[in-house]
């Protein structure tokens, strides 16, 4: 009889043991909010957790990455509103220096801020930084070769080295009206300095006459410039190459001014020949600098990004020469080169910025459904494990009542010897 009293109270102990076990899970889960505390709790739902938080917190780093990317792309557009500024006011004087109303002191004074504003360029170009690298003096530019700049004009499809200048037309198919006694002048600059070469069509038929002069004369007459290294015409196009290699031998604002004999302006002439645009683009040699945004949680989701040379010897506006009329004419056409080489770059950096607004957006919203998703998997059901606990805590009373009851059976067993 005492041995089936003791299996009963060892018995309850069990269940008791059990319920205080249980209980003490359910207030270890209530307690940190996690459904796995430990991997005993689940061992493959912990290690798919575990996966989902190195993504999650990937996502989280690489939208903060993206912000700092944005930040760095912001510097170097502020600094190259402020270079947009400055070329707008080089060519506003640069228009002033061009009008005859300006004595040589006026135009020197215009000139010394000329210079400056020049200067203030190339140092935005090499002074701004971001976390200290430099933005905006090359460091930052893709890899490249050295290139020979090379600048074209086609023209109209029948147009040939051959074409006399009396049969040249524009764009159009339209006579563009050259004629005996025009003055043709092709200007541009090299290192803000400004060079020139004019061919002048003679005024006596079968001398030099518009029947006798080709469009190969004006390129032989340009190549005769010690800053060009040759002028041809392939097919339908006139092709200028620079005499140097790299951006110190770039040929800026090339254009061919054709004048009558009473020095008015030949609009039609003067456009169809002055229709330039670079074929190649001068280059100097450079190691691969640009920037990789992570913007992924996993390698190899980056967006890559260089910045551009915007100091003023790339851009040809370092020392520009605005000193007589001429020069202030070909320093207008160097100028609004400059100004679309900064649009382009600020273009390039805004549409990159508005991408990484987009990421960021993605991003969050990936790392959104991805924690509720691991949240699903690691975090406890509170309302289910207080019923839970509830139910364990109410088992576990009973145990240690039910123990008690059985450990006072025994002392039934005392009553028989009395």
């Amino acid at each position: 009889m005492i041995i089936n009293h003791n299996i009963a109270a060892l018995n309850t102990h069990r269940q008791l043991t059990s319920a205080s076990n249980a209980q003490s899970k359910s207030m270890e889960k209530l307690a940190s909010g996690l459904r796995i505390n430990k991997a005993g709790d689940d061992a493959a739902g912990l290690a798919i957790s575990e996966k989902m938080r190195g993504q999650i917190r990937g996502l989280d780093q690489a939208s903060k990455n993206s912000q700092d990317g944005i930040s760095m792309i912001q510097t170097a557009e502020g600094a190259l509103n402020e270079t947009h500024d400055i070329l707008q006011r080089m060519r506003e004087l640069s228009v002033q220096s061009s009008n005859d109303t300006n004595t040589a002191e006026d135009r020197s004074n215009i000139q010394d801020e000329i210079n400056q504003l020049g200067e203030e360029i190339q140092r935005i170009g090499e002074q701004t930084e971001f976390n200290t690298k430099k933005l905006l003096n090359g460091d930052m530019g893709a890899g490249q070769a050295t290139a020979t700049q090379k600048v074209s004009n086609a023209m109209e499809g029948t147009m040939t080295e051959d074409t006399t200048l009396d049969a040249v037309k524009d764009a159009n198919g339209n006579n563009v009206g050259l004629a005996n006694g025009d003055v043709i002048t092709a200007s541009w600059s090299v290192g803000g300095t400004q060079y020139s070469q004019t061919l002048t069509i003679g005024s006596t038929v079968g001398t030099n006459s518009a029947a006798d002069l080709t469009l190969k004369d004006i390129a032989d007459e340009i190549a005769k410039d010690g800053t060009v290294d040759s002028a041809a015409f392939t097919d339908n196009t006139l092709d200028i190459t620079a005499k140097s290699a790299g951006s110190a031998g770039q040929i800026n604002g090339l254009t061919i001014e054709v004048k009558s004999s009473a020095g008015v302006r030949k609009e039609a002439a003067s456009n169809a020949l002055s229709n330039f645009s670079t074929t190649t683009e001068a280059k100097d040699v450079r190691a691969d600098g640009s920037a990789d945004f992570q913007i992924g949680s996993n390698q190899g989701q980056t967006l890559n990004l260089s910045f551009e040379d915007m100091r003023a010897d790339t851009l040809g506006v370092r020392n520009l020469q605005v000193g007589t009329k001429a020069q202030a004419g070909t320093a207008v056409s160097v100028l609004d080169e400059a100004i679309q080489k900064v649009s382009k770059e600020r273009s390039k950096l805004g549409a990159t910025q508005n991408r990484l607004e987009h990421t960021i957006n993605n991003l969050n919203t990936s790392s959104e459904n991805l924690t509720a998703a691991e949240s699903r998997i690691r975090d406890v059901d509170m309302a289910k494990e207080m019923m839970t606990q509830t139910k364990n805590s109410i088992l576990s009373q009973a145990a240690q009542a039910m123990l008690a009851q059985a450990n006072q059976q025994p002392q039934g067993v005392l009553q028989l010897l009395r």
